[in-house]
């Protein structure tokens, strides 16, 4: 991991993750499927590593990895949609009614980006209602005025298409492109596209060195961005 020696002239669009990335809630929804199960009467006890290793590669891997770790969660519920409405409803309740932090660096170059004018654009697979109970705790992030949320596409990460929207509603002709995602289910989408790509993470993936082979910039927190 190396810092990212860049300055704002480089480039003319930021494209963000959000959860994980800009907020600190990828602790919120590990604690919301522990809920989710201890209401059922099942103990979770993933390590917080081993929850974003379970679950930063898609709903189909988390939902695999749950159900095999907790066989009596699917004795209980095979239908994953009811599971995945509970721990959507714990979540909504665990952001509105508690704090949620910014992640390291953050709101730093958020601040910087909004003084200079930079186009920046969050591209998120959260819905517009847990985005908005979030956005309320923190003015910075209302600076950025273009967010696709969960409705705005209709193919998740990994799927390209929510990336390619961004970039065709706001890139112009000669602009360089920059994007910012903290999991390998989010970095292929940006991988498909024109976007120089940027992983901030601690978490040990094992796809990184692959990434990293591929031109990606690793980072351990947005604070090693140089602007």
């Amino acid at each position: 991991m190396c810092a990212l020696q860049i300055s704002i002239e480089d480039y003319q669009l930021y494209l963000f993750d959000f959860d994980g990335l800009l907020v600190d809630t990828e602790k919120i929804h590990w604690e919301a499927y522990r809920k989710m199960c201890a209401n059922r009467g099942l103990e979770l006890d993933w390590s917080f590593p081993k929850y974003c290793q379970a679950a930063h590669y898609g709903s189909e891997a988390l939902k695999r990895n749950l159900y095999a770790h907790i066989p009596q969660l699917l004795k209980q519920e095979a239908d994953w949609r009811v599971l995945y409405r509970e721990k959507k409803e714990i979540l909504l309740h665990l952001l509105r009614e508690g704090s949620v932090s910014m992640m390291p660096g953050a709101a730093e170059l958020l601040k910087t980006l909004e003084i200079e004018g930079v186009t920046r654009c969050v591209v998120t697979h959260s819905p517009e209602e847990q985005i908005q109970a979030i956005r309320d705790k923190h003015p910075i992030l209302n600076t950025i005025s273009v967010w696709l949320t969960r409705e705005a596409y209709t193919h998740p990460k990994p799927h390209p298409e929510c990336y390619l929207k961004a970039i065709d509603m706001l890139w112009k002709p000669g602009e360089n492109v920059i994007g910012f995602e903290d999991t390998p289910r989010g970095l292929q989408a940006l991988l498909h596209t024109s976007a120089t790509p940027v992983l901030v993470t601690q978490v040990a993936y094992r796809e990184i060195p692959q990434f990293i082979e591929k031109g990606v910039v690793h980072l351990s927190s947005l604070t090693a961005v140089s602007v």
